[in-house]
């Protein structure tokens, strides 16, 4: 290759796998260029915070052998990839940002599976926070995650060192999870895409609520077309998940070119004046409608009542703490960070009745926004209601002059849409003055993700932000 070995860290996985499959690149080739490019600025990003570089280097060896003996490779063959550190990966250190979890794992969850079979090249684990709880990404064991374009910045989370780790081109592709926006709000402060599937399109395995359908696992790339291809891997039935989609993962490799002449498009800068927005955030989200209309879709202003879409994530989600902490709180009282020890306890005061009133509002949402998207094909949002703030707090106590209660209240505009059940995805819409990466919210109707991932493809090409480099490490 010609290319110097910044420049082949920030091409495409799509481009990547092509070069791997003609033999004008090997696998072991690649993974040292993304090595070195980590050795070089994950010192200052802080988004790779388990490196296993024997390993991918054995790894990758084996790959380029079977390019040369013509043998059928896998989606993902010979692209590094690294995972979230709430993820369990068989023999790699997991630590799911906490001490009382911190340990070797002996079996791969289904997503890391997945992603093996496909032919990746694990190299390491990503930052999260503390049990990823919250959307930003700092931890007692690894500390904070930076934001490559403004190292002073949050990079987001819980994906936020996956996130990181994209935008610095230290992997092509990496896995994440999302509850509340944890695989849009890190691609939105990091300017990379990140997809909130359908529940059940990737399907989770082990797990202790498995009828469970706010926590989902997802694909980050760069690129629209890269997340979808990370997403053909992943996706897909499995007898373990009760919620599995049947549709196979494939159909996701299929080209997402798609003329969006009269799309019927809604936006809201605001989730139709439910939550605060910066104005920079705002202005952000207009100018991505403008960009449709210019696709010949058909813009309005519009957005469905989401009013209870409030408490069945926040009842939901309690019990889902309670359920996964409650155990832990009661032998580490004092070992898990106050905002899980809250969540927890609120969990523990649900009644039946509170839940139960939780599930029949969850059942009337789904039909309200069913029935908005009879009229709209898709819905485009902010991911986030602020720009990527000081790395140096926990969350912002305050957006647009309205005081936030607690460290969800800045991420709304993302996990109200979580309570939907939609397929979400952030792509990048520009940048703040200042620099700062600001993505767009495009959500579809149920199950429409091949869809959303058509729309946000157009909308990258029209705009080409993904191609911007974070000045904050070069």
């Amino acid at each position: 290759m010609t290319t110097t070995d910044d420049d082949l860290c920030f091409r495409t996985a799509l481009d990547l796998s092509a070069l791997l499959r003609s033999r004008e690149l090997s696998a072991r080739e690649l993974l040292e260029a993304h090595l070195a490019r980590i050795e070089r600025v994950n010192p200052a990003v802080n988004a790779i915070v388990t490196l296993v570089a024997d390993r991918a280097r054995e790894a990758a060896r084996r790959a380029d052998e079977r390019i040369a003996a013509g043998e059928e490779l896998g989606p993902l063959h010979g692209l590094p990839v690294a995972h979230k550190d709430l993820h369990n990966t068989a023999g790699i250190r997991t630590s799911h940002g906490s001490p009382l979890a911190d340990g070797v794992p002996d079996q791969d969850d289904l997503l890391i599976e997945r992603i093996r079979a496909a032919g990746a090249i694990t190299l390491g684990k990503t930052n999260v926070p503390e049990f990823g709880a919250g959307s930003h990404t700092f931890n007692p064991i690894f500390g904070a995650t930076h934001n490559p374009h403004d190292l002073g910045r949050s990079a987001g989370g819980s994906s936020g060192g996956a996130a990181a780790a994209l935008a610095s081109g230290m992997v092509p592709i990496a896995d994440g999870s999302d509850t509340g926006g944890s695989l849009r709000n890190p691609a939105s402060f990091c300017n990379v895409v990140g997809l909130r599937p359908s529940p059940g399109r990737v399907p989770n395995w082990p797990s202790l609520t498995a009828w469970g359908t706010l926590g989902v696992k997802g694909p980050m790339a760069r690129t629209v077309a890269d997340t979808a291809l990370l997403l053909s891997a992943i996706a897909g039935p499995d007898a373990r998940s009760p919620i599995a989609l049947e549709e196979p993962g494939a159909r996701f490799a299929r080209p997402l070119d798609r003329d969006l002449t009269g799309l019927r498009v809604a936006w809201s800068p605001d989730l139709g004046g439910l939550v605060p927005v910066e104005p920079e955030v705002a202005a952000v989200v207009e100018s991505a409608a403008e960009v449709f209309t210019g696709l010949g879709c058909v813009v309005e202003r519009a957005c469905p009542d989401l009013t209870e879409a409030e408490e069945v994530f926040r009842t939901l989600r309690a019990s889902a703490f309670e359920v996964a902490f409650g155990p832990l709180m009661d032998r580490h009282p004092d070992g898990l960070k106050r905002a899980i020890r809250e969540n927890a306890e609120e969990g523990r005061k649900l009644t039946g009745p509170d839940i139960g009133r939780a599930e029949v509002l969850h059942t009337l949402l789904f039909h309200r926004v069913r029935e908005f998207f009879g009229r709209y094909d898709v819905l485009l949002l902010p991911v986030s209601q602020v720009v990527p703030f000081d790395v140096g707090i926990e969350y912002p106590t305050e957006v647009a002059g309205v005081a936030m209660d607690d460290y969800l209240d800045w991420m709304r505009s993302a996990y109200l849409i979580s309570s939907t059940g939609s397929p979400a995805l952030s792509v990048p819409a520009g940048f703040t003055p200042g620099g700062l990466p600001v993505g767009v919210q495009i959500v579809g109707p149920h199950r429409a993700d091949f869809a959303v991932l058509q729309v946000g493809h157009a909308f990258e090409r029209a705009t080409g932000h993904w191609r911007r480099r974070p000045a904050g490490i070069e």
